[in-house]
């Protein structure tokens, strides 16, 4: 688990929710999955309970940005196969599919980023949970799969959005032969953003979460909302919606505000360095 975890936890559950106060302003909110016997495998009622505590977070004007992470060691190991074994077909069908979709949904419908932080196992739902997430940090002992085809059924939900990251050739081949790939190899494909080991992974999270946090709130709101439109909309409509989303984001002080502190510690820079400051 992240050392940031020391704090009380809100909900002693299958979801684990802690909110770290900023001095930016706000607060992080830390999403761990909390099923460690199981390598955080999340059974249905866990995907529900993560859908519903994303969709409760994303209602908080204070929220910053999102850490989806788990505990000892593992993000998620998939769904529970013995839970899934023991449901007729058309349940695992309805049901199964259907939650692993909701969780993933609200992930993409939180109005900031947000950030998995992945150690250990991240397989099937895992993996779809962690693609619909807007970025990804990896320890180098981190192994992803798509092992579904393994178990008589094929990988769907927001495994589509797999080719968006890697590219169609590696996509099927996860798909194709559910066989686990190393960090190294997802980093390689550009599943992940950043490779660390595991020593550096909190540290590296936090100059995320740190970024974020010094940018101005409003604007990295209407930034989330402009990358999803981005994912639908072709050149010439995203453009068009980048120039309203500028517009939007100057109908509030936070630009000059910014833009104003940034002047003025360039101003106290090049005094420090022996300007004369004009």
């Amino acid at each position: 688990m992240a050392s940031a975890a020391k704090d009380e936890y809100e909900r002693e559950d299958l979801i684990l929710v802690r909110r770290a106060a900023r001095a930016e302003g706000g607060f992080v909110a830390w999403v761990y999955v909390n099923n460690e016997t199981k390598k955080n495998a999340l059974p249905v009622e866990g995907r529900a309970l993560l859908a519903k505590t994303m969709t409760e977070l994303a209602n908080e004007p204070d929220l910053r940005c999102v850490v989806l992470t788990g505990v000892k060691d593992n993000f998620i190991g998939g769904a529970n196969i013995g839970q899934m074994a023991d449901f007729p077909d058309h349940v695992i069908a309805e049901l199964g599919s259907k939650t692993t979709h909701h969780a993933c949904d609200s992930i993409r419908r939180v109005p900031v980023p947000v950030i998995a932080r992945i150690e250990g196992y991240c397989l099937g739902a895992g993996m779809e949970i962690a693609t619909s997430c807007d970025m990804r940090i990896a320890s180098t002992g981190a192994r992803f799969g798509m092992p579904e085809v393994k178990y008589g059924v094929p990988s769907g939900m927001e495994a589509c959005l797999i080719p968006r990251l890697t590219g169609w050739g590696k996509a099927m081949e996860l798909v194709f032969t559910g066989e686990m790939i190393s960090a190294e190899e997802a980093y390689h494909f550009n599943y992940v953003e950043k490779l660390v080991s595991p020593e550096e992974l909190d540290a590296q999270t936090e100059r995320w979460v740190t970024a974020i946090c010094e940018a101005g709130p409003r604007a990295i709101r209407i930034q989330k909302e402009l990358c999803r439109d981005w994912e639908q909309m072709s050149i010439s409509d995203a453009v068009q919606a980048g120039v309203r989303a500028v517009g939007r984001a100057h109908t509030t002080d936070e630009p000059k505000r910014l833009m104003s502190a940034w002047r003025e510690r360039q101003r106290l820079r090049h005094e420090a360095r022996g300007g004369d400051g004009s």
